[in-house]
């Protein structure tokens, strides 16, 4: 009779375990759901940080340079230095 109480005690025991692992707040699917936001959070920083070396990168141009201000301001607003025809040519 101990011998059967000590084993459905031990079997509830381990079928709460299991229940756990399979399906509470740190189930093995919700622990795989967070790894991919972290991932995707990986690749979204990756991007960000591309973008943010690109910028830097120009800001320091900006800062060291007039050819690229120049270079801007003849391309984004059409500007021309004097004795210059400014010709713009559109593509279809």
């Amino acid at each position: 009779m101990v011998n059967r109480v000590v084993c459905v005690t031990l079997l509830v025991l381990l079928t709460a375990i299991h229940a756990q692992l399979w399906l509470g707040n740190g189930s093995m699917a919700y622990v795989h759901e967070l790894q991919q936001q972290i991932n995707d959070q990986y690749a979204a920083n990756a991007l960000e940080k591309s973008e943010n070396d690109r910028l830097q990168s120009e800001v320091n141009d900006l800062k060291d340079g007039l050819s690229t201000v120049e270079e801007k301001a003849r391309y984004e607003l059409g500007m021309v230095k004097p004795n210059e025809i400014y010709i713009q040519v559109s593509k279809r």
